[in-house]
């Protein structure tokens, strides 16, 4: 049986160029269209919200990510069962489940919480007015994404972290590098290869996940979109658009990724 070598010169990517020509398609309908143009001016209000909302959550979501893969890789037990309970259990509710706990449960329940804790501290006149009245739909949704989110990123973490040899990390010990300093100059900077791709990946898939925030009615493309095809009637032009605006955000960002992780790996080979 013949077997590719792999010196073959990489296969011509026909999907980006169809993908590419639809759009164009797309583009052009839009541009012709008084309809599809209006849809789309209309609906393409929501990207900034959209965007908004993945940027905040997904930058939340490394950053207690992280945390939790430090736990978990932690020389405490008790530090690691805590931080293996928290992905399990986190990971094992759908995001739209937990969206709604942390909406109309969890939200709620800190505000009285945080009101009843400090209450006595602002009566005793030992703390300004931290009374907080409410926490906006929007907050809730990224709160939700976030913890949704860093269960999966913490894992990620961890599997980069771990892939760095053990043999590198003694010999900056033998040097006398303190913990802290080990993770920011050997153990990071090698990770982070292994780290990019599956991090990338999820940043992709919270892009689709932030339509799930529609639900509370924040004011995102889907929810835009849903808005206004109940009034007009127009389903398949609006969801059309919605569907296209979604195809240019999450293809676009998924070829940047991978041009950055090829710049990375020929970095490393050089």
């Amino acid at each position: 049986m013949a077997v590719a070598s792999s010196s073959t010169k990489p296969e011509f990517p026909w999907w980006l160029a169809a993908a590419l020509a639809l759009a164009l398609a797309a583009a052009l309908a839009i541009a012709s269209s008084d309809l599809y143009a209006q849809v789309f001016a209309t609906v393409a209000k929501g990207i900034g919200i959209t965007i908004f909302v993945t940027a905040v959550a997904f930058a939340l979501a490394s950053a207690l990510g992280l945390g939790i893969a430090l736990m978990a890789l932690s020389g405490s037990q008790w530090l690691r069962q805590i931080a293996r309970f928290y992905v399990e259990i986190i990971r094992g509710v759908p995001i739209l489940v937990l969206l709604f706990w942390i909406a109309f449960a969890g939200a709620p329940a800190f505000v009285a919480a945080w009101n009843a804790l400090t209450a006595p501290l602002q009566s005793a006149g030992l703390m300004g007015e931290l009374l907080v009245r409410d926490v906006s739909l929007l907050w809730r949704a990224i709160m939700a994404l976030t913890i949704g989110y860093s269960a999966f990123i913490s894992e990620v973490f961890r599997a980069g972290i771990q892939s760095v040899e053990r043999g590198q990390i003694e010999a900056a010990k033998a040097l006398g590098l303190s913990r802290a300093q080990r993770f920011r100059l050997i153990v990071f900077p090698q990770a982070i290869r292994m780290i990019l791709p599956p991090l990338g990946n999820d940043f992709v898939a919270m892009v689709k996940d932030s339509s799930l925030v529609s639900v509370l009615g924040v004011a995102d493309i889907t929810q835009i979109g849903k808005v206004y095809a109940a009034g007009s009637f127009r389903f398949f032009e609006t969801y059309s658009i919605v569907a296209y605006i979604y195809l240019i955000l999450t293809v676009g960002l998924s070829l940047a990724l991978r041009a950055l992780e090829q710049r990375l790996r020929r970095q490393h080979q050089e």
